[in-house]
């Protein structure tokens, strides 16, 4: 919690000087459309953070999420399928992308960066070709309406007041993925591999099958994240869907703790860098701040946090230094 108070500080204080300037932040409506946004953008930065972790990155996320969302809507509209079989299909696309980016990596030695960056131009083309470059609907059929749901809907059901339902879904992952981190010896495998490979390796460790596990969490998480997107756009539009996704993911988690260097990073803080991500923007819109702004804030933040970690290693390393020096 030590690790994460100095966001929690950040967070209050965006939302503070935000509801000082303009009272309207403060409405329910507001506030639900808030939490939604942060549990869509935290599912994915939760993907990312564990490839992260591992001393990885992914740049496909963004492209990934909106050949998902296209091969979804085509599937559910003009093929008519299930919507649970389609979901299926889906995630199983998804998981196996990820898959074939650990295998990428770990097997023919490929370096994260030009592996995503091919997949994020790749899966980009996909949805377009998939489309023709049409926009594609959900239309005004009930069944997908009803499907909405997953995406727009409230706890209680049909109250105005409600839990948006994304963020139950953010509970349920942010749960698992923390106990799998903190609570397993996987989670401690994957720390250990960001840490040090070589060492983690020479310890048993089999760091090539927790490589590829981040990069499938990370993709079918994306996967996931897309359908719900999709459905609370009601469309897709493959040729912006998702832009620049993977750098809010990324940014999150960066501002979360997660080390660029891997081996480090916490999902509370993730979700918190998330909701630090969208309160800005919200305050950005609300505020009547040109939104042109915004690439310079993502920029900003992922600059600060690269600097922040490296800053923090330095410190370190002078009290382990002087530390050692006074012992001897």
């Amino acid at each position: 919690m030590k690790k994460n108070l100095g966001i929690i500080l950040l967070l209050a204080g965006v939302v503070i000087i935000t509801a000082m300037l303009q009272p309207a932040f403060l409405k329910v409506a507001n506030i639900q459309n808030v939490l939604r946004w942060t549990a869509l953008f935290g599912l994915i930065s939760i993907g990312v953070s564990f490839v992260i972790i591992s001393g990885g990155i992914d740049l496909s996320i963004g492209s990934l999420m909106a050949m998902s969302a296209s091969i979804a809507v085509i599937l559910m509209t003009e093929k008519a399928w299930n919507p649970a079989l389609a979901f299926i299909i889906v995630l199983g696309i998804a998981g196996t992308i990820g898959l074939i980016h650990g295998l990428l990596i770990t097997r023919l030695k490929l370096q994260p960066f030009v592996v995503t960056l091919c997949g994020m131009m790749l899966y980009r083309g996909i949805a377009r070709v998939i489309t023709r470059d049409d926009q594609k609907d959900f239309g005004g059929v009930e069944e997908f309406t009803a499907l909405k749901f997953l995406a727009t809907g409230k706890l209680p059901a049909g109250s105005p007041e409600g839990i948006p339902f994304p963020l139950v879904f953010l509970i349920i992952v942010g749960i698992i993925a923390h106990i799998f981190l903190n609570k397993t010896i996987y989670g401690r495998y994957l720390l250990a591999l960001g840490n040090n490979e070589s060492a983690a390796r020479f310890s048993g460790v089999n760091t090539d099958f927790m490589k590829v596990t981040a990069y499938v969490i990370c993709s079918f998480l994306a996967g996931f994240t897309g359908i719900l997107f999709a459905l609370d756009f009601n469309s897709v539009a493959p040729n912006t869907f998702g832009n620049w996704y993977e750098l809010y993911a990324i940014a999150a988690a960066v501002l979360g703790g997660c080390s660029l260097r891997g081996g480090e990073g916490s999902i509370l803080g993730v979700i918190l860098g998330a909701a630090i991500m969208r309160v800005l923007y919200n305050s950005i819109n609300i505020l009547q701040i040109p939104t042109r702004y915004e690439f310079i804030m993502i920029g900003g933040i992922i600059l600060c946090g690269a600097m922040a970690d490296e800053i923090a290693k330095i410190v370190k390393a002078r009290k382990s230094a002087r530390k050692s020096a006074a012992s001897s």
